[in-house]
């Protein structure tokens, strides 16, 4: 089964920004740790970022943010993207919407994405409904996933279990999951 690694929105509007999730550094080490992994295994690693313009629905409920272009759209420094990585911009939280990811995911045979980032209950989760609407398995990093607050991330990652059948791991399980 080929996997992909989905880093969704660690971008530094929500590591760094005025929409900052308070947990989101914290997770940055897990994600590393996937990216470098993934590299070695050879499994795409993909780069889902908000990057807005002005007539976006989301900017009318959270205001003007990571916006197209912007320093605020850009993957943080830690987790910067290699040239073999891909970097889908996105306008809403779910990062297939009117996007090309689907078209890369087929064209590596990808069966299961393992989706790691910011918010859980947010741009996570709509991603991962996005990846089940369209046949995918889906991984969802526990440790390598944050939110808002800690009950909502659980919440989520129960929500994704339950509605989607998502497999909940955290970051040593699924690194062994991929050897």
């Amino acid at each position: 089964m080929k996997y992909t690694l989905i880093i969704v929105d660690m971008i530094n509007e929500f590591v760094y920004g005025k929409l900052r999730v308070s947990d989101a550094k914290l997770i940055i080490p897990n994600i590393k740790e996937l990216v470098e992994v993934a590299r070695k295994k050879g499994i795409p690693v993909i780069y889902a970022v908000d990057s807005h313009r002005p007539d976006d629905s989301e900017i009318k409920l959270w205001g003007e943010h990571a916006m197209e272009g912007s320093e605020a759209s850009k993957v943080v420094d830690e987790l910067k993207p290699m040239e073999s990585g891909f970097i889908v911009k996105k306008t809403t939280y779910d990062a297939f919407y009117h996007t090309e990811l689907e078209q890369i995911l087929r064209k590596f045979n990808v069966g299961t994405v393992c989706i790691t980032g910011v918010a859980t209950s947010i741009c996570c989760q709509h991603t991962a409904a996005g990846a089940f609407f369209r046949g995918f398995k889906i991984i969802v990093v526990s440790d390598a996933t944050a939110d808002l607050d800690k009950e909502s991330h659980q919440k989520s990652l129960e929500y994704m279990k339950k509605v989607y059948g998502a497999k909940i791991l955290a970051t040593k399980e699924l690194v062994e999951r991929w050897k």
